[in-house]
């Protein structure tokens, strides 16, 4: 067993920035991660880091920008926070050593991008993601913080109390891929779960292989709600072969977007007359495929993202990374012409229901990054918006967590935050299968003292592990590629009930296959058959729990569009999803969207760009 103050799970940009404020505030902190720190996924993010740093600019302005873009589902304490902090995180970032692009008199330079009042977005080139991460994990050794690489957290170890708000989280468990070993880590003061995105819960994503939801999945599964999972950010340009992103950084260059009849249809079909290519992206992604649904794609499938005249000098300049990614994937020389691109599945607005710290509804488990919900974006994300999200609130549940000076929060979470029960209609039963084999979601254990209850978890993982290790089944790959077929077919950017009760007896089915999994190779070292396989049952969650709640949510809000209701519904529908896992029943309940902040008051409006 490994004993540590405060255990983050995940060593992206979220869980370096927590372990960093933790160890500041004098805690004993390891990252445990199943990838080596700069190979998480912060480092594929190109666009940039949004804050107010320019004198005509104000983090009201910016706060005021991230609720518009929420589509008015955020909350108020957690944008606000988020806005006035944004500022300090980017100055701080920079003396660590960040590489920001510059003016030529020097200081940082800021482009414009999607839904933002002013230029606010700073940016080191078209690789801000894997700069960041580098200058951040420089930090993290240079002050001895200790990395478990390549160690796979499978469980927590949470006590079973009947009411999730009194639940205690006191560490995990983690399986060491170099080894085959299971392992305990424990956690005296809190385990913070920053595990990223669950992009491979769609087979179209921006998301690397490894997103595969597993913090959510096991939050959910130890009784921390998962919320507003409906809002799934689909990124208007992602190259059509592989789903690699092309940087918002390009439009907000002035890149400009075109059908097969080389139409700026983002002006000439009125889809965004003021902002044009810098709509928000759920507006960009909605008129790109409806041009493709209307047969103005190219080769029905795409569309042309042109940076041809902004010239070699500016587009090497600030630009390089997206011309190797260009022509490395789809042969393309951005240079001379223009870039294939479509709607990729990209980021997860919604996430396990958190505080304006990162605190869950359980005592010392906390959720930072993408993996969370606060919630910031409500419906729909800034493009600029997630990285600084991961810098202020990975520094807030860090300190949180280590014990260090917060005020008190302002967001409610768990069951005692209810304001109404659902109504939902699902076609079949979501959630466990109880008729034979693994659950798939039983974590917890019995009250007991903390290190008897990871004790527990330890034996039950290892269990687990040797069942699928041992059982003659169906090979995950099969059961992972069901939901992914469906997901993309069924709940991508437009949605029909229809398609999303398919969607959803998909999913059943892929869950009753679940239990009859089985890994064909025997080894302990990197068998990554088995960590395929364990991942796959936090996508069967994920995904599920996105498709119920989009079937919930009877309106037009956001990235969540609905043909049968094509309006937003303020009066019935400015309330945040939740989704609760009873003893394998998802519950589906609601709260109220918090629109007063410290300082002001949100009034919803009709959104236009």
């Amino acid at each position: 067993m490994n004993e540590h103050d405060v255990i983050v799970i995940g060593a992206g940009g979220a869980g370096l920035r927590a372990a960093i404020e933790a160890h500041e505030e004098g805690a004993d902190v390891a990252l445990v991660s199943k990838l080596h720190p700069v190979r998480s996924h912060t480092g594929a993010a190109e666009g940039g880091i949004n804050a107010a740093l320019h004198e005509e600019d104000s983090w009201e302005l910016h706060a005021y920008d991230t609720m518009k873009g929420s589509d008015y589902l955020g909350d108020a304490p957690a944008i606000d926070a988020f806005a006035k902090e944004a500022p300090d995180e980017v100055i701080q970032l920079e003396h660590w050593g960040m590489p920001f692009s510059r003016e030529e008199d020097g200081t940082v330079s800021q482009r414009p991008f999607g839904g933002l009042s002013h230029p606010r977005t700073t940016y080191a080139g078209a690789e801000t993601g894997h700069h960041l991460l580098h200058t951040m994990y420089e930090q993290v050794v240079k002050r001895g913080i200790e990395v478990y690489e390549e160690w796979y957290v499978t469980r927590l170890a949470v006590t079973d109390h009947d009411n999730p708000d009194n639940r205690e989280c006191y560490g995990c468990v983690g399986y060491d891929i170099k080894t085959g070993e299971v392992a305990g880590f424990y956690g005296s003061d809190g385990v913070i779960l920053a595990t990223g995105g669950l992009g491979q819960a769609f087979d179209h994503t921006t998301n690397a292989v490894a997103n595969t939801g597993d913090g959510p999945a096991m939050a959910y599964r130890a009784g921390a709600p998962m919320e507003d999972m409906e809002f799934v950010q689909f990124h208007p340009t992602s190259l059509p072969s592989t789903g690699v992103l092309i940087s918002e950084g390009v439009r907000g260059e002035g890149g400009i977007l075109y059908n097969d009849e080389e139409e700026r249809f983002m002006f000439e079909y009125g889809y965004a007359n003021n902002e044009g290519e810098l709509a928000s992206r759920d507006v960009v992604s909605r008129a790109e495929l409806t041009q493709i649904n209307e047969g103005k794609g190219i080769e029905d499938e795409y569309v042309h993202l042109d940076m041809r005249h902004l010239g070699e000098e500016r587009i090497v300049d600030r630009l390089e990374n997206i011309l190797h990614l260009a022509e490395d994937f789809e042969g393309v020389d951005g240079l001379s012409e223009p870039m294939p691109v479509k709607p990729g599945q990209h980021y997860q607005m919604g996430g396990v229901e958190v505080d304006e710290y990162g605190h869950t509804c359980i005592n010392g488990l906390y959720t930072v990054g993408e993996s969370a919900c606060y919630s910031l974006h409500g419906s729909n994300r800034l493009g600029g918006n997630a990285l600084p999200e991961l810098l202020v609130f990975g520094a807030r549940a860090g300190r949180h967590a280590a014990g260090g000076d917060v005020e008190q929060s302002q967001i409610p979470t768990g069951p005692s935050a209810k304001s109404e029960n659902g109504d939902v209609d699902p076609p079949v039963d979501p959630g466990a299968v109880k008729n034979g084999g693994d659950p798939v979601a039983a974590d917890g254990g019995a009250v007991a003292a903390p290190k008897q209850i990871l004790d527990r978890a330890i034996e039950t993982e290892e269990e687990r592990i040797e069942t699928l290790l041992e059982r003659d089944g169906i090979n995950h790959a099969d059961v992972r590629e069901t939901v992914q077929q469906t997901m993309t077919e069924n709940v991508n950017v437009f949605r029909e009930e229809s398609n999303l009760k398919q969607a959803l007896r998909d999913i059943r089915e892929a869950r009753a296959q679940y239990q009859n999994v089985g890994v064909s190779d025997p080894s302990r070292t990197y068998n990554t058959d088995l960590i395929h396989t364990i991942e796959t049952r936090n996508v069967i969650d994920c995904a599920e729990a996105i498709a119920l709640s989009a079937l919930a949510r009877e309106e037009f809000r956001g990235a969540h569009w609905r043909k049968q209701h094509q309006e937003r519904k303020d009066d019935e529908w400015l309330k945040h999803t939740l989704l609760a896992w009873s003893d394998g029943n998802p519950e589906l309940y609601y709260k109220p969207v918090i629109l007063e902040g410290h300082d002001q008051t949100y009034e919803p409006k009709d959104r236009s760009y």
